[in-house]
């Protein structure tokens, strides 16, 4: 069997739209879709044809991959698409969906005869557009020659989390390390707030930890964003953040577990993006920490 395929792409936001770009680029059919044409169209000059709809984009497909908002609009987009599926169509579903979806979209699968792959991905837009992503998968190994050239193509690193999807252990991994994520970025965001409200340089800040075991590239990260004003275009966005963090928060309420820094930093998100920053970076939860505007 050739490993050039016929992909799929449902939904091309920051995510989306890196991953076809690389499939294309190797040498991958890609067929695309996005709610709003227009976030999908600059993809034909990769080589991607943009369809009109779902169904459009999945005719002649080898492999779906959805990346969408999460799990309703992934299980509301493949329906759409369903009648121009066919039996034994690989479904790479790589939407941060939460552990109660993936059981959903795995038994929407098994009614239409695809073969379903729980697969999120861990990392942000730079790593996403150079192919470096870490892919969480969970699926039948047998099939699985079909979607590695995908996964291949995407990520830098396919982690092999089991092979029943509908067990969502992909999913369970990626919302602890999103837990981490989420809870280092908030973190961040506070220590330049309280620096900024006591009248300390940042600066001071980031030499006393340096080299030391406090010291972290990703808070160095999401704080340059903050202080250079580079939030836009986001690595990772507040509104998409404050989706997996109440995810979070559910998965650990649902399992006997009280996660108040997860449950305090959804909340910033939220707060951020009522405040009109919902589409920058998750570093903009930094502004969560005012009641009036700052710079």
């Amino acid at each position: 069997m050739t490993d050039k395929l016929t992909v799929s792409v449902l939904g091309t936001g920051i995510m989306g739209a890196a991953m076809a770009r690389n499939l294309a680029r190797a040498g991958h059919a890609v067929r695309a879709w996005n709610r709003t044409r227009a976030k999908a169209e600059p993809l034909a000059a990769d080589g991607a044809f943009v369809a009109d709809t779902p169904a459009e984009a999945v005719e002649g497909a080898d492999v779906v991959l959805t990346m969408l908002h999460d799990g309703d609009a992934a299980l509301a987009v493949v329906r759409e698409a369903a009648p121009a599926l066919s039996p034994g169509t690989a479904w790479v579903q790589s939407t941060t969906a939460g552990m109660e979806s993936v059981p959903e979209l795995a038994a929407f699968a098994r009614e239409h005869g695809l073969v379903f792959y729980d697969a999120p991905v861990l990392g942000t837009r730079e790593p996403a557009e150079a192919g470096h992503l870490t892919v969480l998968a969970a699926g039948p190994a047998e099939g699985r020659e079909k979607v590695t050239p995908v996964l291949d193509a995407v990520g830098a690193r396919t982690v092999w989390c089991g092979e029943d999807g509908a067990a969502a252990d992909a999913t369970r991994l990626k919302l602890v390390a999103n837990s981490w994520v989420v809870a280092a970025t908030a973190a961040a965001g506070e220590v330049l707030a309280l620096s900024k409200a006591l009248g300390v340089d940042p600066d001071r800040f980031f030499e006393l930890i340096e080299g030391g075991p406090l010291d972290m590239g990703y808070l160095r990260a999401k704080s340059a964003l903050v202080l250079d004003g580079r939030l836009s275009p986001p690595q990772f966005a507040v509104a998409t953040a404050a989706k997996d963090a109440r995810l979070i928060v559910r998965a650990g309420e649902r399992n006997g577990v009280r996660l108040d820094v997860a449950a305090a930093s959804a909340a910033r998100l939220e707060r951020a993006a009522a405040q009109g920053h919902a589409d920058e970076d998750m570093a903009a939860a930094y502004y969560a920490s005012f009641d009036e505007p700052t710079d």
